[in-house]
């Protein structure tokens, strides 16, 4: 196996988050690897909403921390909430600086949009529902540009290097068919989501947990993987994964009806269209479930705009057949975002010495239960930046033995029944009887295909469902219990989950 040594900053992954630490690093050499070429791959790049933040006048970073904390069902860290919300209006100028096209008003300041469970509109947007491609479009340009970056493609994480001690001191990867170590003094993890994991995801189905999965195989400490956000309205056409129809629609005035036609939303929550990503997604769920189907019409509060106002989501449908201008947009809840991670604190550092995480992947407590809409590509760019800062001015570790943590890879058949057993049983409503079955079969892949890192993301969003006994955000129990009185986080080891009563463990 070859060996390389890069002795600045190494960034795993290149979504917003990746890409914002390697910039934020400077003057500190960064390598970037990333499996895929820029711009593909990444969930930053498919995001449709936008960036909120405090832009407009009359708004403020305390309302929208506000917003944030009211939306994370108890469980949102407000120390991280408002490190998000002060330093997000200059985290989008700053995106804005680099080339960004947003939205602007005849007066020049950013057009904001409504968005569920925000107490105004502070979602800056490009072209409707461009916001991800064309913010990670000025991002690359500006890296690739940056002296200190260089960026490796074809490079596909595989393990981890630790010393002694139990510190991170680099990454096995994949290039070509042949494995190579990379020892840095900094490691940063950008590696995203586990939208792989579901059978019905909105992100790029590569994304599998692999980095949450390595991480907790090295001892990390992992944060809240039992909340999972999904988006209400995937566009049901027999896509993997599944188009997304912006949140924006419903911000515009798009509704949602059954088959007939007649609106459902109402019956469950007082804000109908706009009540919380997650009720949203149960509403949806239980209208499939019932037989009477779901689908978000837009003729009236789009129509004929479609094209030009929010053309990803028009050339999805137009692809799916349906046109809609004229017919209403049949949808599904699918995985969209996943709150946990790997435990971080403000500037992206990990329980594990050398070792970092931003993004998806990481768990900073801004989230809580139920992320807070068009906060993630903010969270990406705020605490990327301060991951990137942070790990160019960490300490180089001592020299001395490395050990070498590779995992085996999942096939694609045992992916496949993974993800289905996922989408069953881990889903928009959950239980015991169907968590337990769900581990069984988790523990069944793993006894034939070793610990792959999926599996073991998997298991973690299981387990820790499975102990949660109460509904809370995005995690949803049929059969909960009464909610707990003080509300608590999850912080977990993989050292917790492997004995024979493995998910019978009590959150913390």
């Amino acid at each position: 196996m070859r060996r390389l040594a890069h002795d600045g900053v190494l960034v795993v992954g290149a979504g917003l988050a990746g890409l914002s630490a390697a910039l934020a690093a400077a003057p500190r050499k960064v390598l970037v690897l990333t499996d895929a070429p820029l711009n593909r791959g990444c969930s930053s790049a498919w995001a449709q909403g936008g960036m909120a933040a405090a832009l407009a006048e009359g708004d403020s970073a305390a309302q929208h921390a506000a917003d944030t904390v009211a939306a994370g069902a108890g469980l949102v860290d407000p120390a991280m909430a408002r490190i998000l919300t002060e330093e997000g209006p200059a985290a989008v100028r700053a995106l804005a600086a680099l080339g960004a096209p947003f939205d602007r008003t005849v007066e020049g300041g950013f057009s904001q949009s409504l968005e569920a469970a925000h107490s105004r509109p502070r979602v800056a947007r490009v072209k409707g529902d461009q916001a991800g491609a064309a913010i990670m479009d000025a991002v690359a340009v500006a890296v690739l540009a940056a002296p200190h970056i260089e960026v490796r493609t074809g490079h596909r994480l595989r393990g981890l290097l630790q010393d002694a001690s139990g510190g991170v001191r680099g990454v096995v990867a994949e290039h070509e068919g042949a494995l190579v170590e990379i020892i840095a003094p900094a490691t940063i993890l950008a590696t995203g989501g586990i939208g792989g994991l579901y059978a019905v995801t909105t992100t790029p189905a590569e994304l599998r947990g692999e980095g949450l999965g390595l991480a907790a195989l090295a001892g990390a400490v992992i944060a809240d993987p039992e909340f999972v956000q999904f988006h209400p309205t995937a566009i049901d056409i027999g896509r993997d994964p599944a188009p997304l129809a912006t949140e924006a629609l419903r911000g515009e005035g798009a509704v949602l009806v059954d088959a007939s036609g007649a609106r459902f939303m109402a019956r469950y929550h007082p804000d109908a269209e706009l009540a919380p990503r997650d009720v949203v997604a149960r509403a949806i769920h239980a209208e499939r479930e019932a037989g009477r189907g779901a689908f978000l019409d837009a003729r009236e509060a789009v129509g004929a705009r479609f094209p030009e106002e929010f053309p990803a989501v028009f050339a999805a449908c137009l692809a799916g057949g349906l046109d809609p201008r004229t017919q209403p947009i049949p949808v599904a809840p699918a995985c969209h975002y996943h709150m946990g991670g790997v435990a971080t604190d403000a500037d992206g550092r990990t329980s594990l010495p050398g070792l970092y995480a931003a993004g998806e992947c990481a768990s900073t407590g801004v989230h809580g239960a139920n992320r807070l809409a068009s906060n993630s590509l903010l969270e990406a760019a705020v605490f990327g930046a301060r991951a990137g800062r942070a790990a160019a001015g960490g300490a180089e570790p001592e020299p001395g033995r490395m050990v070498r943590l590779v995992a085996p890879e999942l096939p694609e058949p045992a992916l496949q029944s993974l993800r289905h057993g996922m989408s069953r049983d881990a889903g928009v409503v959950r239980s015991a009887e169907g968590l337990q079955r769900l581990l069984e079969e988790i523990d069944g892949l793993e006894a034939i295909h070793g610990r792959a890192p999926a599996l073991v993301a998997a298991r973690m969003v299981a387990a820790c469902a499975l102990a949660r006994t109460e509904s809370r955000g995005g995690h949803f129990r049929s059969d909960a219990a009464e909610g707990d009185a003080v509300p608590r986080r999850t912080f977990v080891r993989w050292s917790d989950l492997v004995g024979a009563d493995a998910w019978k463990f009590a959150a913390e």
